[in-house]
Parts: structure tokens; C-alpha cells; sequence
């Protein structure tokens, strides 16, 4: 049975002057592909690099959306990779211009999640979160290696140190794919930049799913929620796409 797909985006500027969080939610021939990019501020430019990041990912798809689906998220990783370094190159910003990315790209059946950086896309199954993409962080290793806990990456002093990004001159933009996942056993996906998820724990996300009619109730609770916790503070920009997978027929 083909899974009803309905979605919500929303992109907050913080306390920031500027708005490096950028996303994109496409759909084609009964496909969806959802988009999240974070530019890197301490390099500059951060804002031009996740723009040009879901700018290339919407010209793919247009382009080359029949493409197997974990074939097209590489070479949509790839694609904005190569873009971003030639727009270095033309602006002579070679050490600037950096994002994260997310992907969730979905055909009705099965979902594929690949990404780069330390944006995540949470996975729910029976209004639980049960599992989210790993950070390419230092405290993320760190998490992975068993050194900390999972918890301890929010607020850990070297989180903003990133070890995968979009715009390393050099280097292949090494994408980390999760398995493809069957939607009948998701019912909701969650794509989000660091100051979003650093503002709101998975138990609050789940309370949220389990009160909300829609999936737009939905992030626009945890939206709010996200808000009062940087009220006073030196809030990140902060960026969401929710996602729900309902049972249906085409």
C-alpha cells in the first residue's frame, strides 16, 4: 500500500543577522524530496553555500529524478559540491562558503536519507523517535566511540566542530547514507539544522506527534517550543522540514 505523504517546512532567522539555514521541498511523478542545508557562518558566505546547495538539488531533480534513488542523492551531493567550489573559485572565497546537508528523498513505498554535516533528519516509528542520522561532528564521534553519551552532544564545547561539510576543496563530499527504509514502518520524518534540535529533545518531538492533527500542528509546535527555549539567548538560525507518511491509495 502507497503511503500518503504531507509536509511542512519553516526557516527562523534566530538572533543571527544573517539567515544561513536553507531548504526545499519537491515533488515529481509520485516522488518527494526534501532538502536542508546549513551554511557554515564562521567561514562566511554560509548563506550563498546552502542556497546554491538546494538550488543544485532542485535543478537535479527536475533534471534526473528517474534516477534510482540512492544514485540521485550522490550525485545531488556531488552536483552541489561541484557548484559551490566553482562559485569559490569565481568569487576568489576558496575558504569560505561552506554548508551541511540533508536529504530525504521518498517514492510511496520506501524512504532513502543521506547526509553531510550535522543537520539530522529523525526518524519515528509509532510516535517514537527511533533513530536520527549521526552528526559528522567531534561530539559525534565522540557519541559513536561510546566516550560520551547521546546526550551530552547538546551543549558539548566543540559541537560546532564539523568533520564533513559541502565546499572542502580537494575532497569527495562523502554523503553517509541510512538504509533504505520501508514507510510502512515510519510515520513521520523530522529534517533540522543544529539550532533547531539543540533547542528541542526527541521526548518533546514525540509529545508534539502524538497532540497534532497535521503535520504543519506538528511543526509548528515544536517550532514554538524551539523558540521560548532561545528566548535570552544567543539564538542559531534554525531550520525544519516535518514529514508525515499516512497509509492510502493512490
Amino acid at each position: 500500500m502507497e503511503r500518503i505523504i504531507t509536509f511542512s517546512s519553516y526557516s527562523h532567522i534566530g538572533s543571527r543577522p544573517v539567515n544561513e539555514d536553507s531548504c526545499g521541498c519537491f515533488s515529481r511523478d509520485g516522488k518527494n524530496l526534501f532538502v536542508l542545508c546549513d551554511g557554515l557562518g564562521g567561514h562566511g558566505m554560509g548563506d550563498v553555500a546552502s542556497s546554491l546547495a538546494v538550488a543544485c538539488f532542485e535543478q537535479q531533480w527536475g533534471e534526473h529524478s528517474s534516477l534510482a534513488p540512492a544514485r540521485f542523492l550522490e550525485n545531488g551531493f556531488q552536483a552541489a559540491q561541484d557548484l559551490i567550489l566553482a562559485e569559490q573559485k569565481r568569487l576568489g572565497a576558496s575558504r569560505q562558503m561552506k554548508t551541511t546537508g540533508v536529504a530525504l528523498l521518498t517514492d510511496g513505498r520506501k524512504a532513502w536519507i543521506a547526509h553531510v554535516g550535522d543537520s539530522r533528519c529523525y526518524v519515528f516509528r509509532d510516535g517514537k523517535a527511533v533513530r536520527h542520522t549521526q552528526d559528522h561532528s567531534i561530539p559525534g564521534m565522540l557519541a559513536l566511540t561510546g566516550d560520551i553519551q547521546e546526550s551530552e552532544i547538546r551543549g558539548h564545547s566543540q559541537r560546532s566542530i564539523l568533520l564533513r561539510v559541502l565546499g572542502v576543496e580537494g575532497e569527495r563530499p562523502q554523503p553517509e547514507f541510512i538504509k533504505p527504509l520501508p514507510l510502512k514502518k515510519c510515520d513521520a520524518f523530522l529534517l533540522c539544522s543544529d539550532g533547531f534540535w539543540e533547542l528541542i529533545e526527541e521526548a518533546d518531538m514525540e509529545r508534539y506527534l502524538a497532540e497534532s492533527l497535521t503535520v504543519r500542528e506538528w511543526l509548528g509546535k515544536m517550532a514554538t517550543h524551539v523558540q521560548e527555549a532561545g528566548k535570552d539567548k544567543e539564538m542559531d538560525n534554525n531550520t525544519a522540514i516535518a514529514v508525515w507518511c499516512r497509509k492510502g491509495r493512490k
